[in-house]
């Protein structure tokens, strides 16, 4: 379907000025929506499949547009074609807005939410750690005098402890010294209970160091940690501490076997998948509907600005490109006549006079046949009327028609030129 009816027509619309500056408003605001849908597209579909469909719906837009304002019947299908295109753009542009100002904006975000939530792990496990620490050293202290305890006195291993990991160890060595039954006869001195305790002693001494170590390294690794600092790299340093905890250990000099360890946080949560082109668009209006911000609201808004904006600058310029209606009239019923357009409002014109109170009006006898149709046109819409003098029949044509074909001739075409010319010469 043209959206020209004459190269007049074009000529004479694309003159205007403002509408030539709303033409390529709207043409750029276009290239502007073209590109963000397909930055949207892009983030799932291929590149030129995202490419074709996001010049295929922009295309659309402006071209229903411009349909909407000329258009006279249909406009409801139109529309409900440009509404529907229009969610695809702005949906497909909002979330190429929102990764735009996310990859910007949100890296440093995550980077601070993450430091907080890595230092108050950190020091939940520090907790942790010196309570254990702590305990480690009391029993360590404890069992070295049980030790020596064994050699001077013996039967230490009989005595029950109010301390269940103490309790425990007493336990331990009283089975291990019934293992060899009466090879070591009970009493004082160095025997197998005095040496098992000497050992358990090591061991908890060993584990108070490994613990110590561990503590040094997680605090270490705090103090290392920067608000600024990448989420994978603070994530990275604080593992390194985290993970080499012996939190067995732990449990033991604690005597909690189910001790709830600080949970470290998940990688998942902190990857920035906007900073690398995996924003996820049901996560975008998730946050958009449920928890928005002035990033959403921004984003949302300039998507659908762009649309909006290049919807009325296309609806205002269409008409104008497409020609006013009268425009049209004249130029179908100059080709009813055979000629130019200009030519054929030229010989009109000149065939009208004067009538009551100044009211232009030609005669119905004078007219050719496209003329003649012309005027019964006219007089269908309501902007002429008929009226008798004696036998003759005239059209009186409304001031605003009038005017309209005076206007019409402002921007004179070479075949009204040349007639003007013959015209003159004659």
């Amino acid at each position: 379907m043209p959206l020209v009816s004459s190269a007049a027509t074009l000529r004479d619309g694309f003159a205007k000025p403002i509408v030539q500056a709303l033409f390529w408003a709207s043409c750029l605001l276009s290239v502007v929506s073209f590109y963000t849908t397909q930055q949207g597209m892009a983030l799932y579909l291929s590149s030129w499949f995202s490419i074709v469909a996001a010049l295929g719906i922009q295309l659309s837009l402006v071209l229903v547009a411009w349909l909407i304002g000329f258009t006279r019947k249909g406009k409801a299908l139109l529309i409900a074609v440009y509404a529907m295109t229009a969610i695809v753009s702005v949906a497909f542009s909002y979330v190429s807005l929102y990764t735009w100002f996310a990859a910007r904006e949100r890296p440093a975000v995550m980077q601070r939410t993450l430091y907080d939530e890595l230092t108050g792990v950190a020091a939940k496990a520090d907790q942790v750690l010196s309570e254990a620490i702590a305990n480690g050293r009391r029993y360590t202290l404890a069992l070295e005098e049980m030790t020596a305890a064994e050699k001077s006195h013996g039967q230490i291993s009989r005595a029950r402890d109010g301390e269940p990991y103490l309790d425990n160890i007493r336990e331990k060595v009283s089975r291990e010294a019934q293992t060899y039954r009466g090879n070591y006869r009970e009493g004082a001195g160095e025997g197998v209970r005095y040496t098992a305790f000497d050992r358990h002693a090591k061991l908890t001494r060993q584990m108070v160091e490994e613990l110590s170590v561990a503590r040094h390294n997680l605090e270490r690794q705090r103090s290392a940690l920067k608000p600024d600092m990448p989420t994978e790299q603070q994530l990275r340093r604080f593992h390194e501490a985290y993970d080499s905890i012996p939190w067995a250990s732990a449990e033991q000099l604690l005597s909690n076997s189910k001790l709830e360890r600080p949970a470290a946080p998940a990688y998942a949560n902190y990857v920035e998948r906007s900073g690398s082109g995996q924003e996820d668009l049901m996560r975008a209006f998730q946050e958009l509907f449920t928890a928005p911000t002035s990033r959403h609201a921004l984003s949302f808004g300039l998507a659908a600005f762009i649309d909006v904006i290049v919807f009325l600058l296309a609806f205002s310029a269409g008409p104008y490109f497409y020609g006013d209606p009268e425009q049209r009239w004249y130029s179908a019923a100059a080709a009813l006549d055979a000629t130019d357009d200009q030519v054929f409002v030229g010989t009109l014109l000149r065939k009208l006079q004067p009538g009551r109170q100044g009211m232009p009006r030609v005669n119905a006898d004078d007219l050719s046949a496209g003329e003649q149709q012309l005027c019964m046109l006219l007089v269908n819409k309501g902007l002429a009327v008929t009226e008798r003098d004696g036998e003759r029949v005239y059209y009186l044509l409304d001031p605003v028609i009038h005017e309209k074909m005076l206007e019409s001739l402002n921007g004179r075409g070479m075949a009204f030129r040349a007639a003007s010319t013959r015209a003159a010469a004659v």
